[in-house]
């Protein structure tokens, strides 16, 4: 059953470089959810090492940190009923390659000759995940 939760989205570094902001926040206010936080930050390898613990040891590890360290990330706390699974499927499939068209990835999103997937978004994947990731990315909030 749904029920109000609440969501991490980070707005990558390409989807601000690339001037997706808005964007994404218009389709956040279209559905009707919530934004509760929103701030520009500069990612730290402390944060992004706690945010993708589970993918540390990945040998690709090392370009997903290059690339959330290559300009600043848009950081939202949204909320609504069902907003994880809901924005979940708004982003789209992780690669954007694959992403259907009208998903954010899928519209923003491409794939690079280097093979670094720059996505355009992170959502979470689950309400657990989300109250985690608000905690590394909002500890301001969470004290």
């Amino acid at each position: 059953m749904d029920h109000e939760e609440r969501t991490l989205i980070l707005v990558k570094p390409d989807g601000v470089a690339n001037g997706h902001i808005g964007e994404i926040i218009t389709r956040l206010e279209r559905r009707r959810f919530s934004i509760d936080a929103l701030k520009v930050v500069n990612a730290t390898k402390q944060q992004l090492g706690r945010h993708y613990a589970h993918l540390l040891d990945k040998p690709f590890y090392h370009e997903i940190e290059d690339y959330m360290l290559e300009g600043p990330i848009v950081a939202i706390i949204a909320s609504g009923t069902g907003i994880v699974d809901v924005f979940h499927k708004m982003a789209g499939q992780t690669d954007p390659g694959e992403a259907d068209c009208g998903t954010i990835r899928g519209d923003y999103g491409r794939d690079w000759d280097d093979g670094i997937i720059r996505n355009v978004v992170h959502s979470s994947d689950s309400p657990a995940s989300a109250e985690n990731e608000i905690t590394i990315w909002f500890p301001e909030l969470t004290k």
